[in-house]
């Protein structure tokens, strides 16, 4: 079951990103979850696309683009292959929410080298803390009409 599509974005860019802040921050479920305080780095290697998201309260203050020393100067930062970027947002797309095989926790269960990765492990240690947080991010992008570059 899908959701209703809001806008159309190209994933990855900056304009994917404040789509999908946008979305949480009008989003009354998000603040249910409870606060979230991390600064997220994300990774998109073979694109060469590296982002910062800053989660504060019950809100996503700010999404940029950075270089990837900034991403990697983070709480920790989602780091996998553009291929596998794209299975998951496809999958959340066609199912509303990631299924069992697509969630942040499992892909990072099944990398090796871990999806969510970080200079410091007690920094890393927001996504774990947090995780409700950022599925519920991620799984709102079913409401974005995704293309991929």
């Amino acid at each position: 079951m899908t959701q209703k599509t809001k806008v159309k974005a190209t994933f990855p860019s900056i304009e994917w990103f404040n789509a999908l802040r946008d979305i949480i921050n009008d989003d009354d479920a998000y603040k249910h979850i409870g606060t979230c305080d991390a600064v997220v780095g994300v990774k998109v290697p073979e694109a060469k696309k590296y982002f910062l998201l800053t989660f504060e309260a019950f809100e996503v203050l700010e999404a940029k683009e950075v270089s990837e020393t900034e991403a990697e100067d983070s709480d920790f930062w989602l780091e996998m292959p553009d291929a596998r970027w794209q299975e998951m947002i496809k999958n959340i797309g066609e199912n509303g929410k990631a299924d069992l095989h697509h969630t942040l926790n499992t892909i990072d269960l099944e990398d090796p080298e871990g999806f969510a990765r970080s200079n410091d492990g007690y920094r890393r240690d927001a996504f774990y803390r947090f995780n409700q947080s950022f599925q519920h991010f991620f799984d709102s992008s079913a409401k974005i009409d995704t293309k991929f570059a």
